[in-house]
């Protein structure tokens, strides 16, 4: 009885951290949004209007609370030298 109660436990355990991942992961809000930063209101790239992921993985950072997503490698950078000219693409 004992053996088969730890067993149960152990189960459980093993469980719960999956659930937690898989909330987090759910359909239509991103990692950021769970995390409470704003999600990314658009669907291309701050810096080109490219599709997100066009010019290979898309690519996220979070600036000032802000999720920023990018075409590409290249953007974050571009983004980082001068944030102020792309930022009003936000609103």
């Amino acid at each position: 009885m004992m053996k088969t109660s730890l067993i149960i436990a152990l189960t459980i355990a093993a469980f719960l951290p999956s659930v937690t991942t898989a909330e987090a992961k759910s359909p239509g809000r991103s990692a950021a949004a769970a995390k409470g930063t704003k999600p990314y209101p658009l669907k291309t790239c701050m810096v080109t209007d490219n599709g997100l992921g066009s010019m290979g993985d898309e690519q996220r950072l979070v600036h000032q609370g802000q999720e920023i997503k990018f075409c590409c490698k290249p953007c974050i950078a571009k983004f980082k030298k001068n944030p102020a000219k792309y930022l009003p693409k936000l609103r």
